[in-house]
């Protein structure tokens, strides 16, 4: 295992992780996640350097990366790409994406990123009426409550617009010890709120927002996951040409390294 930082095109540094050799394998986090606060990223990691080069970063924003703004979505998509040149040789890489960053990973394949596969778990999309949509202006509100020094009620906000957290188990939240942790990356929620877009709006995906994806991509979800997230996966598979939908027994929003692994490491090889 080793550590370093690259430089994205913007000149922002991003904070790695790196694992074993091999065909490269990148981890990407959804929302409010980072190299310390995943912990089964870096056992997957372990499981799989045997093989593969495994790298984890910290999207920008958190952790240990840096930031600059203006933010644009093609900032995190350079992101991604120097990861790939600059930590992974330049290789095409195998790319994971959790939750919103399985959308990243899905925008990063459209912008021509040197991706050769994508691997998603249970990207957050919402194409009926299974649950609520994202308010119109969620994105408005994040950025707002940030700017007034209100990053609480930002994070407040994606635990019941997005997550589905009942207010009273939000209001219980904000007095324990790791909530200190997430307002500190409130800035990045915003972030991923455009990465999502209009995907969690109840409306059918756009036939053009990944009409350039041609790699293989694996879309998984846990089969004991909420019913909006595994119709989200289905909808996803549906919608690209090249996808298949695996559903894990007894899994759910996330999952172990012992899961997880070996479905990397098997669609690494095969596809």
């Amino acid at each position: 295992m080793s550590q370093g930082t690259v430089t994205s095109a913007d000149g922002t540094a991003i904070a790695y992780t790196t694992w074993g050799g091999g065909e490269p394998i990148v981890i990407i986090d959804g929302a409010t996640a980072h190299r310390a606060t995943t912990p089964e990223n870096a056992q997957t990691a372990e499981l799989l350097a045997g093989e593969f080069q495994v790298i984890n970063y910290d999207r920008r924003g958190r952790g240990e990366s840096g930031d600059t703004a203006p933010y644009a979505v093609e900032r995190e998509i350079e992101d991604l790409a120097a990861i790939i040149e600059q930590a992974g040789g330049g290789r095409p890489a195998t790319v994971f994406g959790w939750s919103s960053g399985a959308l990243l990973a899905l925008h990063a394949a459209q912008a021509g990123a040197p991706i050769a596969r994508l691997a998603l778990w249970e990207p957050p999309v919402v194409v009926d009426d299974v649950r609520p949509p994202l308010p119109s202006d969620y994105v408005e509100r994040l950025d707002a409550a940030v700017a007034e020094g209100r990053p609480g009620d930002a994070v407040a906000l994606f635990m019941t617009a997005t997550a589905g957290v009942p207010e009273e188990a939000v209001a219980e939240m904000r007095e324990s010890d790791f909530w200190p942790g997430l307002e500190a990356i409130a800035p990045t929620i915003a972030y991923d709120g455009r990465i999502v877009g209009d995907t969690m709006s109840g409306k059918p995906l756009r036939t053009a927002l990944w009409d350039k994806v041609r790699v293989p991509v694996l879309v998984l979800h846990g089969d004991d996951t909420w019913p909006a997230l595994a119709a989200g996966a289905k909808a996803v598979a549906d919608h690209l040409p090249t996808a298949t939908l695996k559903a894990i027994p007894g899994e759910n929003h996330s999952t172990t390294a012992d899961v997880l692994a070996p479905a990397l490491g098997e669609f690494t090889k095969g596809a």
